[in-house]
């Protein structure tokens, strides 16, 4: 049985190489999109997050949310996908986020990374959709049901 010593070393990757698709858009996103993005023969696990326009948060049912960019969000967006890239041993990565107005149901944001094993691939992947949460300049508007609103920092 052959165990994780056995197996021959993947090489490395550069960051520029490993990141196939960052985008802060105004257009609905796709699984298919960000999955085929980080598509690699190299990689036995790929870990996909999806983030999605739930119905309620905090007790108040959301009628709607918008999210707003400030300018250097991609750039933001990059220097965290960067350092990913050189924390874990990433095969490939994506990452896309929505601007805009957006319905319960709509999809918000969708990360994902590929690795050579689904361990380094789950916690890369939620490095990344945490980071971009904290660090990357995007802030949600959200619209309650009640009429009442409420805005969210870097989301």
């Amino acid at each position: 049985m052959a165990t994780t010593h056995d197996r021959p070393a993947v090489p490395a990757q550069s960051a520029a190489s490993v990141i196939r698709l960052l985008a802060v858009r105004d257009t609905p996103l796709s699984l298919d999109e960000v999955f085929a993005a980080v598509g690699d023969r190299a990689a036995g696990g790929t870990a996909l997050f999806v983030g999605t326009v739930r119905d309620h948060d905090g007790g108040a049912e959301v009628a709607g949310l918008g999210y707003s960019a400030h300018p250097s969000a991609e750039a933001e967006l990059r220097r965290v996908a960067e350092k990913v890239a050189a924390d874990f041993p990433v095969r490939a990565m994506a990452a896309v986020h929505r601007v805009g107005d957006l319905s319960v149901g709509d999809l918000a944001v969708v990360v994902a990374v590929s690795c050579a094993h689904r361990a380094e691939a789950f916690a890369a992947c939620r490095r990344l959709i945490d980071d971009l949460k904290h660090e990357v300049p995007i802030w949600k508007h959200q619209q309650f049901a009640d009429g009442t609103e409420e805005w969210v920092g870097a989301c």
